[in-house]
This record gives C-alpha cells, structure tokens and sequence, in this order.
C-alpha cells in the first residue's frame, strides 16, 4: 500500500477506533488489538504474482516483459481491478492501485475485493500482432488465478475493449466447458461486453461534480452553514453561475468528462483548457468540444499539437505546453491522466479551487496538504472514478445471466449507486470538517472492518 492510502487508511482506524459505535462490544486492549489486525490485513495484499512474458517480437527479436497480478483483498468478493499497460508499471504501483480498488468498491457496495494488473510495455511501440501476443501470454500465465468466480480484470491505461476480447477468447480456449463471460469486463458488446461501460468512468466522475454542487449542496445549503465548514463558502461562490473548466486528460476518461460538459446546456459550463500527452490547448472563450471530439477521433485519440492541424477543424485555441492544463486560472480542474500530476514542487502553482480526480491517484499526500490548507474542494479518485468499476459490476451480472440491459438502464442504475455513496459521504464531509478523501476512506475502511469482523479475520 502506498504511503499516501497508508496514511489515510490508518487515520480512519484511529479515527474508527475511537468511535464507541463502531463495533460496540469491543472493549480495551481486545478493541486496540482488533484495530491493529485490520491494519495489518490492509497494509499488505493477500498475493502477489509476478511474471515475465516471453514474445516473439515481428523482427524475430525474443523478449521477456514484466507481467504483475496483484491480488490485495477479497474479503467482500472476488478480487476485481484493471490491466494496466504502460512503461512505467512496477509492483509497488500496482500494489497500491490493487489496495486503493479494495477501498473503492467497499466504500460505493460493490461486491468485489480489490486487484489490479500491470504489463510493463509501452503499446503504442508494439504491433498489433505483438500487443495479441502479450495478451494471450498474460492470460496463460495467470490464469491459474483468474476466472468469474476468482478475479476479474478489466481495462485500464493502455487497454481496452479490445484487449480485453482477446483475454477472454484466450480465457475461453484454456477453459472449456466452463463459464467464461464474466472472466474479464470491459469486452466489446458483441463479445459479451455492456453497453456504457467505455463511456462509465467519465461520466461517474462528472456525476459526482455535478451532484455535489446543484443537488446536494444546493438542497441542503441552510444545514450545511450550521456546520461553519470552510470548504462551504467556495461551493456556495459556484451556485448559479456558470464555471470555467479544465481538463487533463483527454482519452476515455477526459474526453467523455468533456462530452459531459459541452451537453449539460443548462449550466452552461465552458472548457477553455484541456491537454493530453503532448500538448495543452487554451482558449479562454471555450474550446469547440464538438470539433476536439471528431479531430481525436480522426487522430488515434490524439489532440492537434499546430495551428495547421487546428485549422484544419476550425478549432480556435491557443497551444501551450502539456503542463499548462494545471495552472490555468479556472473554477475547476479534473485530473484524467496519470499518477502524481499535483505534487509539492508544483502545487503552489494550481489556481483551481475545486478539483476532481479522474484518474487515480493524481494528486500527492504532500500537495493533498497543501490543497487542504486552502479549502481547495477535491472530490478523490476512491469517490469519482468508480463509474468503470461499478458498469463493470453491471456487465459480470448481465455475463452471468446472460440478459443485456439497454443503456439508459445502465446509466440509470449507475447514477442510482453513486447517488447512493454520495449520499452518505457527503454529510460526513461537511459536519465533521475531514477532508472529503478522509471522509470515503473512513466509510469503506469502516464497511471493511465489519465485514473481515464478521468473517471471523480479525483474531
């Protein structure tokens, strides 16, 4: 676990232990030795498997790539995480995203424990007959212990629908007979996949926004200011007028936020800043979604990085270092991209007052301080990005009774279950004058302590 959750997962058993409530007939040194059992399940994920994946590459070349399976915590159900290819994956990374996926679908009652995998290649330097070949390669090298029943792997950076149809044809081929729909989520939808999924974690993380500030906040605002929370007089300053907005990110995640925005007329939102690996486009007026939406999609996935290519769309913007999406003066930031995109050499520079993470783990423990000490609002990663995870809990289900729900269903039963987190971690929040993320951790470190007690764990 990494020390930022560590950190976050221990101050909400401090926080728990001295809440007479939480499993009431504790008492003493009994209760204190309890606590420190949960920390200790936590800390540390229940198995770590590692490999390395032996492709013949299209030049004739033999390589031997790190492959990771890691598999944190499976008390509420079967463990459930993305596959991650990208150079930068290590075991430490995706042991702390395995543990953070723990924490996630205890807190939004997803009945999932927490995994997550990681290949350490850069696809984009891969063919298409390499990249099948890794993916076939993953899948016969852990698939002792995947399955529907077992662990559940999904997209993550650097996959998608397609990679995961290969896992699950491969899936399929070493398992005859058995039931193989559920082994992997996020398919296509003629190989068994549920429609919404590709677009489910965007419009999570704007859902989460959006319900904060003109449902809950606005609908309960005369006994919010009884709390005297700091964070209350920002979110009141963005009731009723429209917002300046920024976006890093510009691939599934950031491009579907951005979607959400430019169709929610009502608010009348503007995006005037959004980036992707190579390039920040600003254009202080707002930037032509619509036209970003068709040039990305006619580019790979890709935003125009000349003033020929932004002509070419009759996109009006100006173009500014990749960087630059995080220091523009906006209402509001979402962070779409990477790990540690926010940290203590930059944060000082980050002018938005509300920031919500799409990615995971974007923002650093240090620069999380920092961003507290001015009343900055951040809605965590834990809270607004479940939408993935939660649609992919939808598609096992429909996999499992092979009955597909229309779209609108998708998204209606989406909304519902993280209305229903919301709901519940809001209220926290502002009585209680935690930060938000401390606020979700303690909720699911609290729904993990129950259950891993009842289970009989914890002695």
């Amino acid at each position: 676990m990494g020390r930022q959750t560590g950190t976050i997962v221990q101050q909400a058993l401090d926080i728990l232990l001295a809440d007479p409530a939480i499993l009431p007939l504790l008492k003493g040194n009994s209760r204190e030795q309890i606590f420190q059992s949960i920390g200790a399940i936590l800390s540390t994920p229940n198995k770590t498997h590692k490999a390395y994946l032996r492709i013949t590459l299209d030049s004739g070349n033999v390589v031997r790539i790190p492959a990771y399976r890691i598999q944190h915590n499976d008390a509420i159900g079967p463990y459930k995480g993305g596959i991650r290819f990208h150079e930068s994956v290590n075991e430490d990374e995706v042991s702390n995203l395995a543990a953070l996926m723990t924490l996630k679908n205890a807190l939004h009652d997803v009945p999932f424990g927490g995994g997550k995998g990681g290949v350490g290649i850069n696809p984009r330097k891969y063919s298409e007959r390499e990249l099948y070949l890794i993916c076939k390669k993953y899948v016969q090298y852990f698939t002792d212990i995947l399955g529907p029943d077992k662990d559940i792997p999904a997209p993550d950076m650097g996959t998608g629908e397609r990679e995961m149809d290969w896992m699950t044809a491969e899936y399929k081929s070493i398992h005859p007979g058995r039931p193989y729909l559920g082994s992997f989520t996020g398919k296509s939808i003629v190989s068994g996949g549920s429609l919404g999924r590709r677009e489910a974690t965007g419009k999570g993380v704007y859902f989460s926004f959006k319900y904060m500030l003109d449902h809950y906040i606005r609908s309960n605002l005369s006994t919010l200011e009884t709390y005297n929370n700091p964070y209350l007089p920002i979110a009141k300053s963005y009731l009723n007028r429209p917002l300046t907005m920024a976006i890093q990110g510009f691939g599934n995640v950031g491009a579907v936020i951005a979607q959400e925005i430019f169709n929610d007329q009502s608010a009348q939102h503007s995006v005037v800043a959004v980036s992707d690996r190579n390039v920040t486009l600003f254009n202080e007026n707002g930037l032509p979604i619509d036209k970003l939406l068709q040039y990305s999609a006619d580019h790979s996935g890709e935003l125009p990085t000349t003033a020929e290519a932004c002509a070419e769309y009759h996109i009006d913007a100006h173009i500014q270092d990749r960087e630059a999406v995080l220091y523009q003066e906006v209402d509001v930031l979402f962070l779409a991209a990477l790990e540690e995109q926010i940290h203590e050499r930059n944060v000082d520079q980050v002018k938005a007052k509300w920031i919500v993470e799409g990615a995971n783990a974007p923002i650093t423990g240090e620069a999380d301080d920092v961003l507290a000490a001015k009343n900055v609002i951040v809605i965590p990663d834990i809270l607004a990005n479940a939408g993935g995870v939660i649609v992919s809990y939808f598609e096992w289900l429909q996999g499992k009774d092979t009955q597909f729900y229309s779209e609108e269903h998708v998204y209606e039963l989406l909304y519902a279950k993280m209305q229903k987190t919301l709901d519940q971690v809001f209220p926290l929040f502002f009585s209680q004058n935690h930060q938000l993320r401390q606020s979700c951790y303690n909720h699911a470190v609290m729904k993990l302590s129950l259950v891993l007690y009842r289970q009989g764990k914890l002695y």
